[in-house]
């Protein structure tokens, strides 16, 4: 994207960022100072500088968000690479696309992230040593499809809060925030489509989640969904409009990181 756009993008966010900073026309010349390929190299750390300067954010806050997606995103990718690869996927259906493609979507998901950290001068986080199990809990992920299609669920509505209970630290960097969002909501459309293939199969499960409903996969990951049953948003109780359970389906509730840590940790050896 040319910086102007993005100077653009800010200002639509914030009007006031300019204000915060100085003049347009101050803050346009600084990075005016700043030529061809150097510019591009330190545009990144540029972009960290002038948000420090505007909302007193660092740039550690944004490179501690983004990898701690990463952890999540290796989770994810490797999941889905060694179940592709496994053949746990029933040859010549549909599922073996939709597993190939959101395999290559998380790929591509960790490829941007250490992209991303690296050119804000962070040092990507090292990818675990997973046990998908998760130390014998789901002993045959990887030889009965429905087991592998519970955990996916799981990880993936596990994902989708967890993007969401650490945007609001990416406030400061509408850039950074926008593709986070991105990320997020692409394990929201993986989240409702691995429902809908449990779905087919006969899973009791609708594409979305209902309270704190697990779907039928059992109280080895309540507490994945709890909170999930949550009615009131901003102040606001939902269910004097609609039934329960479509106030509840309406929000996805953010998650915590040490609550998110918890929920992943029986998958890291």
């Amino acid at each position: 994207m040319h910086l102007q756009n993005i100077m653009d993008e800010i200002e639509k966010t914030d009007p006031e960022v300019y204000e915060r900073l100085d003049t347009r026309r101050n803050a346009m010349q600084q990075f005016a100072t700043l030529g061809g390929r150097i510019a591009l190299a330190a545009l990144p750390f540029a972009l960290g500088g002038m948000f420090k300067r505007a909302y007193g954010q660092s740039t550690s806050t944004i490179l501690n968000v983004l990898n701690y997606a990463l952890t999540l995103e290796y989770l994810e990718a490797e999941f889905y690479t060694t179940g592709a690869a496994s053949g746990i996927v029933p040859a010549g259906t549909p599922a073996v696309a939709a597993i190939n493609t959101i395999r290559d979507h998380e790929n591509e998901h960790v490829a941007f992230l250490k992209s991303t950290i690296s050119s804000l001068g962070g040092m990507p986080v090292s990818k675990p040593t997973f046990d998908f199990t998760a130390k014998g809990t789901f002993s045959n992920v990887f030889t009965n499809y429905d087991t592998f299609l519970a955990v996916a669920q799981t990880f993936e509505d596990t994902g989708v809060r967890a993007y969401k209970g650490r945007a609001a630290e990416l406030l400061g960097n509408s850039v950074v925030l926008s593709a986070a969002l991105r990320i997020h909501s692409v394990e929201a459309r993986h989240a409702s489509h691995i429902r809908q293939m449990r779905s087919a199969r006969g899973a009791i499960v609708k594409p979305w989640i209902t309270g704190n409903d697990t779907g039928g996969i059992g109280s080895a990951v309540q507490a994945n969904y709890n909170g999930e049953e949550l009615t009131i948003q901003a102040g606001v109780n939902i269910a004097q409009f609609v039934s329960i359970n479509a106030a509840s389906e309406s929000f996805d509730e953010p998650l915590t990181a040490s609550q998110v840590q918890a929920l992943v940790s029986p998958f890291i050896v």
